[in-house]
């Protein structure tokens, strides 16, 4: 359990980053005078001794530029964590918002959302007030991938007592986390970067291979340094040295030819790869107690071969072949030093030492945001509990169990049990009193569960379960699909995923309810009969009280519980809680009244 009020924590918290804020903001002022006298006296100073001559006013007039460069550096630096104050400040303003239940203008995920899933339409795991709205602190777009590819398929319980124990570990770590959260945000990793990277690193080496590079790397430069000493002391005339320079030009520049491959293939993620290295280097700063943390960190490698050094060297050579974007200073370097030569050995040089480990490095950092999404997740809700596993099929049992994304305030919660396979049990009641949400608060916590993550109950006990749901069944007219044929292809999905003896638990709303009401009955009974015969796990939410009565027939087998309404002068009364046994009053006569309808 969590000890701390999270919204006291994040108040105090905004206090303590905006009293920070208030002081670097003092000093980006101070460092600002400080250049401005530096280079300010530089020059005056230099005035003042230039009769004395160069060897007294240089030296002193290089002290004070060195001062002035000096303090160009801390203002950037001072700039840099003001940066990540304010976007830290931002975070905290921002889980006080979700803490509000506040959180649609957060990024949905639709474009994570598969075509076609068991139950993510139906459980909004995708979309505006989604699960994954809510949950989401990831920055990365691998992060993204990994918390969606979690929250879409279940995990086996080896992996998911794993990620509960990090998740736990993770959610006492408030300042870690949201510093981790600040560095994604500053520039966002890509999924089509890392691609970029696999692509470049899959590709032979055109240079570092080769001897005849390797010496051209050394002789090119001292020739043409040779030339330029030989010009500077009066040898080599004019015309000779303009001549070399050309050739060593258009050398230069043929070997750019070659580089510009690569070059394109790589450009314009040195920012990301500033983003990937700080990250990363905050997660090795770290120290884990969980196994699972503890593997992820080491993956990164340590000492001498740390992933955050290897990446902080390939955006220094990546920061190098941009000088190209200044002629002023590439065509000197390349024509005399060769740049893009050097350049490229010391990227083929990286892609030889690290071409095995760099996926490692992506995937360490997108698991890493997950489980701190959850830890966050926890932090938030503190009441919420992580369930207990059991070894056998078909078994669930909460207490108290609410769906997390109706606000606390106004969620109600209920208990309920199906202990083992081939039970089916059977939810009556009237229109709007909760049987549909009560069946997504089930599905949405076991997705939870199977995730790995904490879920909204005081106690939660269940066995390893793939949810499969039939609730929101919508036509298709571009496939020519209607409301009944597309329930019945979902129907017939998980008739053969229980054919299959999968481990489900079915959550089916409304069944077969695009025919007339006798097929519908007929129908309903036999698929319940056939679930409970080849052991499925289920909950039916259904007006046709008549499914309550096949009780009668299946008693060890089949359970009715049920939402009722209390009607006061002709006002209906919700309490939304579930009960045993079958409904016993409908409220559909009286909202049709409340219409007009006259009946």
């Amino acid at each position: 359990m969590i000890d701390k009020d999270p919204r006291d924590w994040y108040k105090k918290q905004i206090l303590h980053l905006e009293n920070n804020l208030s002081r670097l903001s003092n000093k980006r002022r101070l460092l600002a005078w400080m250049r401005l006298l530096s280079i300010g006296t530089a020059f005056i100073l230099l005035c003042l001794f230039w009769s004395s001559g160069l060897l007294v006013a240089l030296p002193v007039f290089i002290l004070l530029l060195a001062c002035f460069l000096f303090f160009v550096a801390q203002d950037l630096k001072n700039t840099e964590k003001i940066r990540h104050t304010e976007l830290l400040i931002a975070i905290n303003k921002s889980e006080i918002q979700v803490l509000d239940h506040h959180f649609t203008d957060r990024p949905t995920g639709d474009e994570l959302k598969p075509a076609s899933h068991a139950y993510a339409h139906d459980l909004d795991i995708f979309g505006k007030a989604s699960l994954y709205q809510y949950c989401n602190r990831t920055t990365s777009e691998q992060g993204n991938r990994v918390l969606a590819n979690w929250l879409l398929y279940p995990t086996d319980n080896r992996t998911i007592l794993e990620r509960q124990a990090s998740i736990q570990e993770m959610a006492g770590k408030m300042e870690w986390r949201q510093n981790l959260e600040a560095y994604g945000v500053e520039n966002r990793v890509l999924q089509s970067t890392q691609q970029r990277i696999q692509n470049w690193l899959q590709q032979p080496n055109k240079f570092q291979g080769r001897n005849s590079w390797k010496l051209a790397r050394i002789l090119l430069p001292v020739i043409a340094f040779i030339t330029l000493g030989l010009h500077i002391a009066g040898i080599m005339g004019a015309s000779a040295f303009y001549s070399l320079v050309l050739l060593y030009l258009l050398i230069s520049l043929a070997i750019s030819k070659q580089v510009m491959p690569q070059y394109q293939q790589l450009n314009k993620i040195a920012r990301e790869m500033a983003t990937l290295s700080t990250s990363i280097r905050h997660i090795e700063q770290e120290t884990f107690q969980t196994d699972l943390l503890q593997s992820l960190k080491s993956e990164l490698g340590g000492g001498s071969h740390k992933a955050s050094v290897a990446v902080k060297q390939l955006q220094a050579i990546l920061d190098r072949m941009d000088y190209r974007l200044n002629p002023l200073i590439f065509l000197p370097l390349n024509t005399f030093l060769f740049w893009d030569l050097q350049q490229v050995m010391s990227l083929e040089k990286w892609k030889t030492e690290h071409a095995k480990d760099s996926e490692k490095w992506f995937a360490s950092l997108s698991q890493m945001e997950a489980l701190s999404s959850f830890g966050t997740l926890y932090f938030n809700n503190p009441d919420w509990v992580f369930p207990v596993l059991r070894k056998e099929d078909g078994y669930f049992a909460s207490e108290n169990l609410g769906h997390p994304l109706i606000p606390t305030s106004k969620r109600v919660t209920s208990s309920f049990a199906s202990e083992g396979p081939g039970q089916i049990s059977i939810i009556t009641g009237s229109n709007m009193a909760g049987k549909s949400t009560f069946l997504r608060s089930v599905g949405i916590n076991i997705v939870l569960a199977m995730a790995g993550a904490p879920v909204c109950a005081k106690r939660m006990i269940s066995s390893n379960l793939k949810v499969m749901s039939s609730m929101r069944v919508s036509d298709n007219l571009e496939e020519s699909v209607s409301t009944f044929y597309a329930e019945l292809k979902k129907l017939k999905e998980i008739i053969d995923a229980v054919n299959r003896k999968e481990k489900v638990i079915l959550l089916l709303d409304e069944i077969l309810r695009g025919t007339n009401s006798a097929d519908r009955h007929t129908g309903s009974s036999a698929l319940i009969r056939q679930l409970i015969h080849h052991d499925a796990t289920g909950l039916i939410a259904t007006h046709d009280l008549g499914l309550a009565k096949l009780q009668d027939e299946l008693p060890t087998n089949l359970h009715n519980y049920h939402f009722d309404v209390q009607v006061a002068n002709e006002e209906l009364y919700f309490d939304y809680k579930l009960k045993e046994g079958v409904c016993s009053s409908m409220n559909a006569s009286l909202l049709m009244k409340k219409i007009g309808i006259e009946l």
